[in-house]
């Protein structure tokens, strides 16, 4: 009996946890950051705000694990990772999968608002950790590839992503349509794809004419 009754308090605590992440995910898309008040987040998920401080420490941390959950890059691991090309599928799948993630995450795309809004230490943490993540897929994969040239390409797929970034950011403020390519429009959307799988294949290409051209 006792052990039915341990595993039947996990269970509740593990389902309470996920009420306030859905919570905070859910504010975060209606009402953007502001919103994140810890009566309004207790409320939505329907659970006593005590269990905040009992199940993340508080208020803070639950949104720092709800940011971390939803960040792209984070959750990118390289041991994950299979590559016999120096990158340049996975390049591409993970910026398309990156520009889709954003698209259809609305409450990413307010942190990543607020992330540019204001200074907060989880939201700098989490662009630490980001940026951690991103120098070990670097250094493995694309780094040994591009060699002379890795810098050249890491500035390029800074481009790459920040646009990513922008263009999501964009279509929801004051204007459909960016150079005339309608980011509304799933048309739109796999257009900008093509174009960064085209981009990537470019600059892979040319790192191969130049490997070549030094091996002669």
């Amino acid at each position: 009996m006792e052990r039915k009754s341990t595993s039947g308090t996990i269970r509740n605590k593990e389902r309470s946890k996920e009420k306030f992440m859905e919570a905070v995910g859910e504010i975060l898309t209606k009402e953007g950051y502001l919103g994140l008040k810890v009566n309004t987040i207790a409320a939505t998920a329907g659970v006593d705000k005590k269990m905040i401080y009992n199940y993340f420490g508080g208020t803070d941390q639950l949104i720092d694990t709800y940011v971390t959950s939803q960040d792209f890059w984070s959750n990118v691991k390289e041991d994950s990772v299979e590559i016999n090309d120096g990158g340049r599928e996975f390049s591409k799948k993970s910026l398309t999968a990156q520009f889709d993630y954003v698209s259809q995450n609305k409450s990413l795309q307010n942190i990543l608002l607020w992330g540019l809004a204001e200074k907060r230490s989880s939201l700098q943490h989490i662009a630490g950790e980001r940026e951690r993540n991103g120098e070990q897929l670097l250094t493995q994969i694309t780094d040994p590839y591009f060699a002379e040239n890795a810098t050249q390409y890491r500035a390029i797929m800074a481009i790459l992503i920040s646009g990513i970034y922008y263009l999501n950011l964009y279509k929801d403020g004051n204007c459909d349509t960016f150079c005339g390519i309608d980011l509304t429009k799933e048309t739109g959307l796999d257009t900008i794809k093509k174009a960064i799988e085209k981009l990537i294949d470019l600059v892979y290409d040319d790192q191969n004419k130049k490997s070549q051209i030094l091996k002669k």
